[in-house]
C-alpha cells in the first residue's frame, strides 16, 4: 500500500467501529449506555490482534486488546455465532462490563472479529448498581464465562432468559443485550463490505502494513525517552475494608525504543475489590504510551509491540480468583496511570502532566423492589480536575484518563429514577497552583425522592493528586450524606429527603507557583 491507500484503509476500518458505537447507543435502553456512552467497540484480526477501535473507553479497549487473543483461541468459531462473556479472569474487566464477540467469515475463511463491551448497571449483584463492597468475585454479580448467545445467526432465547433471571430489571437488560447483538451485526456487515471491496487476499496484507506502520510511529515516538530505568510509586487510599495506603510501584526500563514496565514491589491482592486482573493493568499501561504517539497513529496491535508488561502473580495488579475486582477496573486502573506517568516524568518531564483527580468517583444507587416501588439500578461516574501541563492549565470538571464517558444528563436521570440533582457545579479553588494551575473538581448533590441503597467507590479522599516540576498538589475529594462524612468506599441506606454530596478532587499544578515558564 502507498501512504494514501494506507491512510484511507485505516480510516475505513476505524469507521466500522464508529458505526458500531452509534448503533449500540441508539438501540440501548439504559441511560448508562444510551446517555453516558459507557461502551466501546473494536475490530480484531483472525488471531485476536487489535485492528482498530473507536475513541471510546480506554479501560475497555486496552483490556480487550490485551486479552482477545487468549479468548478467541479457546473457542471453536462458526459463522453466524456470537459469544458473550464478562469473567474478569477470562478476558473481562469487571462483571458489569459485558463483552459480545462475533466472528467474520467470508467464503468459509475466518478473517477477523467485531466486538463491543458495555457497562450494565445491573449485573445481578445483591446491591443495586452492581458495584458492591465485595470480598470475592461471586458477590459482584452474575459471572458469564464465554458462551454462545447467538448460534447460526439466531439469538438463543433460552440462554438469554437464563441470564435475565439473575437481573432485577430484565426488560431493560434484555434491551441492552439486544443492542450489543445489533451493534456486532452492524459491524459484521460493514467489515464484510470492506473486505469484499478490497479482496479477501488483500485484507490481511493491509492489516500487516497497518501494524508495521503503527510500530514505526511508536518506536519513533519512544526515541524521545532516554535509555534508563525510572521508578515511581503511589498508593490507593484504601480497599473499603480497613486496608489503607495500598502501594502501586513501577519500574520502567527503556532500551533502544523498547519499553519494559514492571510492577514488582506493588502490594499483594487485598480483601477489598480494588484488585484488578492483568488485562486491566495492561489497559492502563497501553493508554499512557498511546498518549505519547502522534494523532495519526493507528489504534492497532502494532502500536504496542515495543511495550512489555510484568506484574507478579497474586499482586494487586495481577490478581487471582476469586479476588474481588469491581473497583479495580475503575479506581486502581486510574492510579496505575498516575504511577506510570510519574515514572515517565523523570525521563521526559516536558511531556508529562501533573496527576489528575485520580478517581472515577463511582456512585451506584437503587432499590431491590417491593410493594412501594419497583426495582431500579443507577450507576454514575463523576469527573474532576485535570492535571496541568507545561502548555496549559488543567481542564475543570472533566472525565480523565481511563474513562471517557459523559455524565448522565440531569433530565434523563430525573425522568428515569426517583432522584433529583440539587447541585451540579465546578468545585472552585481545588486545583493545585503552579505556573499552570490544575483543573477544578466537581460538586454533585443527589436528593433522594424514595428510599434507596447507595454504594460509593472513590479515591483521592486521603492522598492528594500530586503536582509536577514543583507544582502544588490539588485538594482531595470529599463525600457526605446529610452533612455527615462518608468514607471513600461505603455502602449504606438512605431515606426520602436525604442528600448525598460528592465533591471530587482537583488536578495537580505544573511548575513552581509564581515562577516563569520561560
Amino acid at each position: 500500500m502507498n501512504p494514501v491507500e494506507l491512510s484511507i484503509f485505516a480510516n475505513r476500518i476505524e469507521a466500522v467501529c464508529d458505526e458500531m458505537g452509534a448503533a449500540l447507543q441508539r438501540a440501548a435502553f439504559s441511560p448508562n449506555i444510551r446517555d453516558r456512552l459507557d461502551y466501546s467497540c473494536a475490530v480484531f484480526d483472525a488471531s485476536g490482534g487489535l485492528c482498530a477501535q473507536a475513541a471510546h473507553i480506554p479501560v475497555h479497549l486496552g483490556s480487550m486488546a490485551f486479552a482477545m487473543q487468549g479468548i478467541v483461541s479457546a473457542i471453536d468459531w462458526v459463522d453466524g455465532d456470537m459469544v458473550i462473556l464478562n469473567d474478569p479472569y477470562m478476558g473481562g474487566t469487571h462483571l458489569p462490563d459485558v463483552t459480545m464477540i462475533a466472528p467474520v467469515f467470508i467464503d468459509h475463511n475466518l478473517l477477523g472479529f467485531v466486538a463491543n463491551r458495555a457497562h450494565h448497571a445491573d449485573i445481578g449483584s445483591e446491591t443495586p448498581g452492581s458495584m458492591p463492597l465485595s470480598t470475592e468475585l461471586a458477590q459482584e454479580g452474575l459471572v458469564i464465562s464465554p458462551q454462545k448467545l447467538v448460534e447460526n445467526h439466531r439469538l438463543n432465547e433460552d440462554r438469554l432468559n437464563e441470564l435475565m433471571a439473575h437481573l432485577r430489571n430484565p426488560a431493560e437488560s434484555r434491551g441492552d443485550f439486544s443492542a450489543q447483538v445489533a451493534a456486532n451485526r452492524c459491524g459484521h456487515t460493514r467489515l464484510c463490505e470492506l473486505i469484499r471491496q478490497m479482496g479477501v487476499s488483500s485484507y490481511p496484507s493491509a492489516l500487516e502494513a497497518l501494524n508495521d506502520y503503527a510500530e514505526q510511529l511508536a518506536r519513533a515516538s519512544f526515541e524521545a525517552i532516554p535509555d534508563g530505568s525510572y521508578r515511581f510509586s503511589d498508593v490507593l487510599d484504601d480497599d473499603g475494608l480497613g486496608h489503607t495506603d495500598i502501594t502501586i510501584a513501577v519500574k520502567i526500563t527503556v532500551t533502544n525504543n523498547n519499553i519494559d514496565v514492571d510492577f514488582e514491589g506493588s502490594s499483594r491482592q487485598v480483601a477489598g475489590n480494588v484488585n484488578c486482573p492483568l488485562s486491566v493493568t495492561a489497559a492502563a499501561v497501553y493508554y499512557v504510551f498511546r498518549c505519547l504517539l502522534p494523532p495519526q497513529a493507528p489504534a492497532c496491535a502494532g502500536s504496542f509491540r515495543p511495550v512489555t508488561l510484568h506484574a507478579p502473580v497474586g499482586c494487586l495488579l495481577n490478581a487471582q480468583p476469586p479476588a474481588a475486582v469491581a473497583a479495580g477496573n475503575v479506581e486502581t486502573s486510574t492510579r496505575i496511570v498516575d504511577v506510570v506517568l510519574g515514572a515517565l516524568a523523570q525521563a521526559i518531564p516536558e511531556q508529562i502532566p501533573a496527576a489528575s483527580h485520580g478517581s472515577m468517583n463511582n456512585i451506584a444507587i437503587g432499590h431491590g423492589g417491593d410493594n412501594e416501588q419497583p426495582a431500579w439500578d443507577y450507576y454514575e461516574t463523576i469527573g474532576g480536575g485535570m492535571g496541568a501541563s507545561v502548555h496549559s492549565d488543567g481542564l475543570d470538571a472533566v472525565q480523565t484518563h481511563m474513562t471517557n464517558t459523559l455524565n448522565t444528563p440531569i433530565e434523563s436521570l430525573e425522568m428515569n429514577y426517583p432522584l433529583r440533582i440539587s447541585r451540579y457545579q465546578v468545585r472552585h479553588h481545588t486545583g493545585g497552583e503552579g505556573v499552570h494551575n490544575g483543573g477544578n473538581g466537581i460538586t454533585r448533590e443527589f436528593e433522594f425522592l424514595a428510599p434507596a441503597q447507595v454504594t460509593v467507590l472513590s479515591e483521592r479522599r486521603r492522598h492528594a493528586p500530586w503536582g509536577i516540576n514543583n507544582g502544588s498538589s490539588a485538594l482531595v475529594g470529599r463525600n457526605s450524606c446529610n452533612d455527615a462524612n462518608v468514607p471513600g468506599k461505603q455502602c449504606f441506606k438512605v431515606e426520602t429527603g436525604h442528600r448525598l454530596l460528592i465533591e471530587t478532587a482537583g488536578g495537580g499544578g505544573w511548575g513552581k507557583p509564581g515562577a516563569s515558564n520561560k
